[in-house]
């Protein structure tokens, strides 16, 4: 089965979702997304969206708290044009019925999160992404030029030299596995959109929804495109330690509001490590954490907002409360038990000012994409301010590049499976999976060193060994293509993490412990031989 768009969009988040409404006037799109289109990371979003709409605020200083947090490694035009474009994407939501809180005189109900200097986070309770994609998904479903396939996989993209193409190569579209028929689908656009997210899933212990298997990122990169930074994995300080509950985030906005991290004795312990104390940069809270931990020899620590009025709580925090009370936590009355989880991935498939990755006619936009913005460690709520900032630009390029297109449709081959047979080994998927999870978590986490990278490396060589052997001989499930995606992403990050040989952002190792700008202010680039 072959079907044919204009655009090609993966991922079904802020920036694909917008992105797809840009340009749907202009022809044809095919959203894929690989379960429901509301299952996205924006939906978990808590926080906000980062933009700066105060009189006492500026883009300057705005522009100063991301270098800051992204350890001066970020792309200070990058930064520049995404926080500039800050106001211009508000409008865009809002007229797309994105509904944020405000006050009585109708102005924006900003809050503050670690690492700004000012409150400039719009929110919609704590329910911010959410909210985002209820109004993006409504807007979506009802423009005619717009087909939204759900329960669709993409498992490799299809590109131009890797079927006989003599010109100069492009992306053609991508090989799209139908879950629930067990058919695979070629999708031939002339230009394809990867908007699949994060990769925390790669780790043990996420935040993140169960479809951040980093696909854009693998797929992208087994296509030739540049993969960068990929060692800046941003673990979350505050994910809720609990044995029944699945790594649910709790937000920065919590610490925003006056949150204190303390020790089980009851003593704050973040003036110690960093002069904003619990406001500081998320690396530095999560190492603090982290540390607090192995020194104490205790499984987690404490969020404390107590001393704040019950009824502020529950108004400004209802989803958050909520569900700690229904494990047992009044967050009114006593500390949350708090650990670090993979969060967000810094690094991704590198892209220009305009979103397009370097093979021609494959754009990458939101967490799958390395912008420039985040540098070695994202700041709090610029990640929906990217997304829909680069949504809009990539628009732009594409609207430009797609009337200079001659053939609308391009020729691509159908997906041959081979001698592929049914697989009655599924429990190597399984086994495979918890091993790379566990073995990142284990090596390649908040703290490293070459020892530990050099044998997760080992590891998941010889993992990889396997899942090819078994990728070609069985038929293609969600599963294994899954899995095949999270190997790729783990080589990826521990080569990258191998090869910087300092501490910076989220990248911390034991054997450089100290920043080296003379040698390393620099992005870390891959890019498959071929």
């Amino acid at each position: 089965m072959k079907i044919t768009s204009d655009f090609l969009v993966i991922g079904s988040g802020i920036a694909g979702l917008a992105y797809a409404l840009k340009v749907a006037d202009q022809g044809q799109v095919a959203v894929v997304t690989k379960r429901t289109v509301e299952e996205t990371a924006t939906s978990r979003a808590q926080g906000g969206i980062a933009a700066v709409s105060a009189k006492n605020d500026s883009f300057a200083e705005h522009i100063e708290d991301t270098m800051v947090a992204g350890a001066f490694l970020s792309d200070e035009e990058v930064v520049r044009l995404v926080v500039e474009g800050g106001p211009d994407a508000i409008r865009d939501l809002v007229s797309w019925g994105v509904q944020f809180n405000r006050k009585q005189d109708r102005s924006f109900d900003l809050t503050r999160e670690g690492g700004h200097s000012h409150r400039r986070i719009l929110h919609y309770q704590d329910l911010t992404g959410r909210e985002i994609e209820r109004a993006l998904v409504e807007a979506i479903r009802s423009h005619p030029n717009i087909n939204l396939y759900e329960e669709h996989i993409a498992i490799d993209l299809i590109t131009a030299r890797r079927h006989g193409g003599k010109n100069e190569d492009r992306c053609l579209g991508a090989y799209v596995l139908d879950i629930a028929n067990r058919e695979v689908v070629t999708f031939g656009a002339p230009i394809t959109v990867l908007a699949t997210g994060g990769a925390g899933k790669v780790y043990l212990y996420t935040c993140n929804p169960d479809i951040a298997t980093g696909d854009g990122v693998a797929m992208a990169y087994r296509a030739g495109a540049t993969v960068a930074n990929m060692e800046f994995m941003q673990f979350h300080p505050t994910t809720l330690f609990h044995p029944h509950a699945k790594s649910f985030l709790i937000s920065e906005a919590v610490r925003g509001e006056g949150a204190v991290l303390k020790r089980s004795d009851g003593t704050p312990f973040m003036e110690s490590y960093h002069q904003l104390k619990d406001l500081a940069p998320r690396d530095i809270v999560a190492r603090a954490i982290d540390n607090e931990m192995k020194v104490r020899g205790e499984d987690n620590v404490f969020l404390d907002i107590s001393h704040r009025s019950a009824d502020y709580i529950k108004d400004r925090f209802p989803h958050i409360y909520s569900t700690c009370l229904s494990y047992g936590i009044d967050m009114t009355r006593e500390p949350i038990p708090v650990v670090p989880a993979a969060h967000y991935l810094c690094g991704g498939v590198r892209v220009d000012h305009w979103g397009e990755t370097d093979l021609p006619n494959l754009f990458a936009i939101g967490e799958t994409s390395c912008t420039g913005l985040h540098g070695a460690n994202r700041l709090a709520s610029n990640s929906l301010l990217e997304g829909a900032v680069y949504a809009e630009r990539a628009a732009q390029r594409c609207l430009e590049r797609h009337r200079d297109i001659d053939t609308r449709y391009p020729s691509v081959p159908a997906w041959d499976c081979g001698n592929a047979t049914d697989s009655d080994e599924e429990v190597v998927v399984a086994h495979n999976w918890d091993e790379i999870r566990r073995c990142m978590w284990n090596y390649v986490g908040i703290v490293r060193s070459n020892k530990r990278l050099v044998r997760a490396r080992r590891r998941i060589q010889m993992i990889q060994d396997e899942i090819t052997d078994y990728y070609w001989d069985f038929f293609v499930t969600s599963d294994l293509v899954e899995l095949r995606n999270i190997a790729t992403v783990a080589e990826l990050i521990v080569r990258c993490a191998l090869e910087r040989k300092e501490s910076r952002g989220l990248h911390y190792t034991i054997d450089y412990p100290e920043t080296d700008d003379a040698n390393w202010k620099r992005p870390t680039l891959v890019r498959k031989p071929f």
